[in-house]
């Protein structure tokens, strides 16, 4: 592979793993095994059919957990600490071949980039579970699902585009990660007063409409 092939596999596969880690190794074991791709010697153990086998049943439990309001922000809580982490080691592992320079790069910015697609997908799914029908959840998941499949696809077999579209891909979050973090305030907000708590009121949320979020109520006059 090339510096662009491995660049374009590296970030694909950080990319990815922030989103859906186990169809992201599904994808490189599969095209690996299958001879569609040549993948880098560290990640050929994708490839193997053990490897393999755990992603499919692991990609069996998340397809149902993740499409299942409240509980997919559980398994995304959880996953903080395996999708961020497994994101940079193969976004290393792509680089290996380049040598220990890129190598240590690619871990340094695979692991953000994993951050930032987790964050996104974690924060977004909890504003989508304010709204009572599981609709919007169900679509959400199989856009995601399917976004990283052809994702990682053409991280493999068309690696100029799959780098331009990657740089859009984080502009669009640089833009989108805010308006979520207002919206969590509002749904922290709510949970509080659900609970019998008031916390500080949050600025108004202008920018990103929450189903089934109205304005908070007005403070009694005293």
């Amino acid at each position: 592979m090339d510096a662009i092939d491995s660049i374009a596999l590296s970030m694909g596969a950080a990319w990815g793993s922030g989103i859906n880690l186990y169809a992201t190794i599904l994808v490189l074991g599969y095209m690996g095994m299958t001879g569609q791709v040549q993948l880098p010697q560290e990640l050929m153990v994708l490839t193997d059919p053990l490897v393999i086998g755990a992603a499919g049943l692991m990609y069996a439990v998340e397809f149902f957990a993740d499409k299942t309001p409240g509980v997919d922000t559980a398994w995304d809580a959880i996953h903080s600490f395996i999708r961020i982490p497994a994101g940079a080691l193969l976004a290393s592992a792509a680089l290996a071949d380049v040598g220990p320079a890129a190598e240590l790069a690619g871990m340094l910015v695979g692991g953000g980039l994993a951050a930032g697609t987790h964050a996104t997908k974690a924060g977004s799914r909890v504003v989508i579970n304010t709204s009572p029908e599981p609709f919007t959840n169900w679509a959400a998941s199989i856009t995601e699902d399917v976004a990283v499949i052809v994702g990682v696809w053409a991280s493999l077999q068309h690696p100029w585009w799959f780098l331009a579209a990657l740089v859009l891909f984080i502009l669009f979050m640089v833009w989108l990660l805010p308006k979520i973090w207002r919206a969590l305030k509002w749904v922290f907000y709510k949970l509080g007063k659900l609970f019998g708590r008031e916390p500080p009121e949050p600025p108004p949320v202008t920018t990103l409409q929450l189903p089934g979020l109205g304005k908070p109520d007005k403070p009694d006059a005293k």
